[in-house]
């Protein structure tokens, strides 16, 4: 069986709790993330999802529960020591490539950042060699290594981004939205770069995106989210064949397909979250329908799931 690498227990991130305004931005949320799977994370703009990697990573303190990172919880009291030796091993790699590079910094220096901190080079020469074995990693060039963040791409700079994450040789990478601010034509070389770096370098991703077909190309398992929730988890396929949770369901009737006579007879379904009827009395938690696919739903829905699993 595969090692958990990461498992997130009962996490809460409430911003300006006990008052009026609260938000639960994510609201006692569980999953586990097992060593080299990449685990999609998908939702609407505004479900949690973005927030949950970066309370993963400490970006935020969690207003509650666990994030345990190899055993260890990643949240509490930290000395300088530990949370050096946790920011080598967690990295992430943010959705805008614009704002995500400091523009005053060469190429090389953003890249070295966390070299220089981690003390990972003996000398001024080997920290240039390693930059450059990084660009060339990247799909770039040692002589990009003077220039500044303004003279790339948007892809580019994403692929600088990425060799930055890359450069203390971490165990766990969160991409936010990595593809998100990107043309098309290069989302796909972004995505193809990440999965040659997984099985180059053994890592273990957390892909979060609103793209579905996208998360179902890199993915191992997908969890779904909605309103700081997570509503479904099950291995990219079986989601895809068989979305239980009807806003699932709804996600996967938006995607578009290059089909004009699919595209003019499809019909999007609508998520109607009164559809649950939910009372005081139900008992909602995650759910086993069938062997790692789990549905957030009260026991009632539970049993109805499972016949149309079996249907």
């Amino acid at each position: 069986m595969a090692e958990k690498l990461l498992e997130i227990k009962n996490l809460k991130q409430y911003f300006n709790p006990g008052k009026p305004n609260m938000v639960k931005a994510v609201d006692d949320v569980s999953f586990d993330i097992y060593r080299g799977e990449t685990l999609g994370l998908v939702g609407e703009s505004g479900c949690g999802k973005s927030t949950t990697g970066r309370t993963i990573i400490r970006l935020y303190d969690a207003t509650d529960g666990k994030v345990l990172f190899e055993g260890e919880n990643v949240h509490g009291r930290k000395s300088r020591k530990e949370l050096k030796k946790f920011n080598r091993k967690m990295q992430m790699i943010f959705q805008d490539p614009y704002a995500s590079l400091n523009p005053r910094m060469t190429v090389k220096d953003i890249i070295a950042e966390g070299i220089d901190i981690h003390n990972l080079s003996s000398s001024e020469q080997e920290r240039t060699d390693k930059v450059h074995e990084l660009l060339e990693t990247v799909g770039l060039n040692k002589d990009h290594a003077n220039r500044y963040p303004h003279e790339f791409s948007g892809g580019q700079r994403q692929r600088i981004g990425i060799a930055r994450a890359l450069a203390v040789d971490p165990d766990f990478i969160i991409a936010d939205e990595p593809i998100s601010a990107l043309d098309v034509s290069i989302q796909a070389q972004v995505v193809n770069l990440m999965k040659d770096l997984q099985k180059e370098k053994g890592l273990t991703y957390l892909f979060i995106a609103h793209d579905l077909s996208m998360v179902k190309y890199i993915s191992d398992r997908i969890g779904v989210m909605y309103f700081g929730k997570l509503v479904e988890l099950a291995p990219s396929d079986a989601l895809y064949k068989n979305p239980l949770h009807p806003y699932t369901q709804s996600l996967l009737s938006a995607i578009p397909l290059p089909d004009p006579e699919y595209e003019r007879a499809r019909r999007r379904k609508e998520y109607d979250p009164a559809v649950h009827n939910y009372n005081d009395t139900d008992d909602l938690q995650m759910r086993e329908v069938s062997p790692g696919h789990f549905v957030y739903c009260s026991e009632k829905e539970f049993k109805q799931y499972q016949a149309q699993y079996k249907n």
